[in-house]
């Protein structure tokens, strides 16, 4: 019944969006959570969005293995028959780096506080390749899972400071009691050949970011060739949540963006 559900669910989706594309041209926007997050993290984003008129998936990232993840995110944007702008948020940008290759449908990439990593390289050793991070000290004891391996989750009573500086306390508790974990693997798995390599790519950060240092953030933007990149003065790693406004302004000039 779940499959079914699933299944009609997506069906239903792929409809909605080859009809706005049909009465608006404009492409579905894929929206990619990371690490210690969730889908409702975009959903700042995604009113404006919606009411720009743009058809908008945002996908329940499994946070188990780079590779398996961006399998998964694949299926789904396959499933949309019309132009995707993928768009990744932390972890994130590694999944949609990977799903984006083999999909022809995808027009453009956006990397929101977001790893663009080389093939070969991790999330680990990027969020360390610059000084700046200091996630590490405020990340929980493990969880072992039954099947072998780890969950990582940020202790709640450091959230807020770590990873949501600038939205509220009310809302970062919130936050940080629905986040959802990473695998230990997944945060150190190489990645394979990025798709930012052929698909062009656009690039936000804030230059108050934690997790992952703005000087790693910059190297990546540069390295990708970035379309565009803004830096958000004063925003931390949540800068869809903490400022939507220009994140959704600039996912909707990647989308209009007109191919090369």
């Amino acid at each position: 019944m779940n499959k079914f559900i699933a299944g009609f669910a997506l069906a239903a989706t792929a409809l909605a969006s080859a009809t706005a594309f049909a009465q608006t041209g404009k492409p579905t926007i894929v929206l990619v959570h990371g690490a210690f997050a969730e889908s409702s993290s975009w959903n700042k984003v995604v009113k404006i969005l919606q009411k720009d008129g743009y058809p908008v998936v945002a996908a329940a990232n499994p946070l188990r293995s780079v590779k398996g993840d961006a399998d998964y995110v694949s299926n789904l944007v396959a499933s949309i028959p019309t132009p995707v702008v993928l768009v990744g948020h932390s972890y994130g940008g590694s999944v949609i780096s990977e799903a984006a290759n083999g999909n022809a449908n995808v027009k453009a990439l956006v990397y929101v506080a977001a790893f663009a990593p080389e093939a070969g390289e991790n999330a680990l050793g990027l969020s360390g390749k610059f000084p700046g991070s200091t996630l590490g000290p405020t990340l929980a004891p493990p969880v072992a899972l039954t099947g072998g391996g780890k969950d990582l989750y940020i202790q709640q009573d450091k959230f807020h400071k770590q990873f949501a500086s600038d939205v509220s306390l009310a809302d970062a508790k919130l936050m940080a009691a629905t986040q959802r974990p990473v695998t230990e693997v997944a945060v150190h798995e190489a990645s394979g050949t990025p798709a930012w390599k052929t698909v062009p790519s656009w690039f936000i950060y804030g230059d108050q970011d934690k997790n992952i240092p703005p000087q790693a953030l910059a190297f990546m933007a540069e390295r990708a060739h970035s379309k565009q990149t803004v830096v958000v003065k004063g925003a931390s790693h949540v800068v869809m949540v903490s400022r939507p406004e220009p994140v959704a302004k600039l996912i909707e000039r990647a989308a209009a963006a007109k191919q090369e």
